[in-house]
């Protein structure tokens, strides 16, 4: 399988403060990965089945056999990259790929959504994190015990 190189922008975590501690690290989990690659596989070629049954093609199973194809092509391609991403929960700050970091007095919500969880800053700044095994989980241990 082809691995993705990461950026030297977004291919980085946010460096830890001298005296900082991490609480918790939230990777991205394969299963939920693949998972949601498969969801959205059975939506969109049911879609595009029904578009061409609409259309009056008389060979509407290749809509969702194309659909298929290309969702789980582009899935395989992107999963080095995606599956690196790990956010950590620090004494302090709530830290991302991209070296996004974000103070935890800051943080105002955190949601699950999709398989994801959606991070909320008291300044309106949304920040997902993406693919989680138990996004409730991650969310209740993201906003709990916050200074």
């Amino acid at each position: 399988m082809t691995r993705i190189e990461p950026d030297s922008i977004m291919g980085h975590a946010a460096p830890l403060a001298e005296g900082e501690t991490v609480q918790a690290e939230f990777p991205a989990d394969r299963l939920a990965y693949w998972r949601g690659h498969l969801i959205l596989a059975v939506v969109l070629g049911a879609a595009a089945g029904l578009f061409l049954l609409w259309q009056g093609n008389p060979y509407p199973v290749a809509g969702p056999l194309g659909a298929a194809i290309a969702i789980f092509a582009r899935a395989a391609f992107l999963a080095s990259e995606a599956l690196g991403e790990a956010w950590r929960l620090t004494d302090r700050w709530l830290l991302g790929p991209g070296g996004r970091a974000i103070p935890r007095v800051q943080l105002r919500s955190a949601r699950p959504f999709l398989g994801a969880v959606q991070v909320t800053t008291t300044t309106g700044d949304r920040h997902l994190i993406r693919y989680q095994a138990d996004p409730a989980a991650t969310a209740n241990r993201i906003m709990g015990g916050r200074g």
